[in-house]
């Protein structure tokens, strides 16, 4: 299982958002390409870039620091936030990230999300399902979690799955940035239905444990953005028990 280490990127700083809220948001006396080095050299293979100001702002957002950020990276990156035309793909592709992150795409306009997979293919693109549990069923939220999609997680993965999908990221929006631990019951039914995508898991780890429980569930890959930050464990750490 891989640790993906997240930097939450807001004007060029390093910050966490609660629950998603801009109003709720903690910065961090970190140099955004100086945390990516310490992750790199601590032995994370990749990174996990969230532009903020893009999603906040859209077309008239500043990238320049998600780019420079790019550019500098040593480990693989994959980037999300604010993508949300086929030249915000092919724009985080080309200056280098290895995959694009699509969450109000992927959750709410399923076509051409697909579309998308044929375009720039399977290995380059992570759907990010981002889920509230209503009635035991996972519902996906787009646009910074304010709106339903009208589709829950389980008909999404089936029609994904058959147009190629090979990467979901799929975050609890109530376990985000709470430090409450992960929804592992979850994962393991994701893991169960679509044994064949590559599950990234996010939200709510808060410690080795957490880390521990992930791993019984099947997932691929954990997420770890606040708690690393925070210094609930180090790096090095979170990888020695994922391995």
């Amino acid at each position: 299982m891989q640790l993906i280490p997240a930097i939450d990127l807001l004007d060029g700083n390093c910050v966490r958002l609660r629950h998603g809220d801009f109003n709720q948001c903690q910065v961090y006396d970190f140099d955004p390409a100086a945390l990516a080095a310490k992750y790199a050299a601590a032995g994370a293979g990749w990174i996990h870039v969230v532009d903020l100001a893009a999603s906040r702002d859209g077309a008239q957002a500043d990238t320049a620091p998600l780019f420079s950020l790019l550019g500098s990276c040593t480990q693989n990156v994959q980037t999300g936030g604010g993508v949300r035309v086929t030249q915000d793909v092919k724009a985080r592709l080309d200056a280098g990230a290895a995959r694009v992150v699509i969450g109000s795409v992927s959750g709410s306009e399923p076509e051409r999300f697909s579309d998308w997979l044929m375009r720039f293919g399977p290995d380059c693109l992570v759907a990010a399902l981002d889920v509230r549990i209503v009635g035991g069923v996972p519902q996906v939220r787009t646009h910074g979690w304010t709106k339903s999609s009208g589709n829950s997680l389980w008909d999404l993965l089936d029609f994904y799955q058959s147009a190629g999908l090979k990467h979901v990221l799929c975050t609890d929006i109530g376990r985000d940035g709470t430090m409450t631990g992960p929804n592992t019951d979850l994962y393991v039914e994701l893991n169960r239905r679509h044994p064949d995508i590559c599950v990234q898991a996010s939200g709510g780890v808060s410690s080795l444990d957490d880390l521990r429980e992930l791993v019984q569930t099947g997932a691929d890959s954990a997420i770890s953005g606040k708690a690393l930050l925070d210094g609930k464990f180090s790096t090095e750490e979170a990888l020695e028990v994922l391995s």
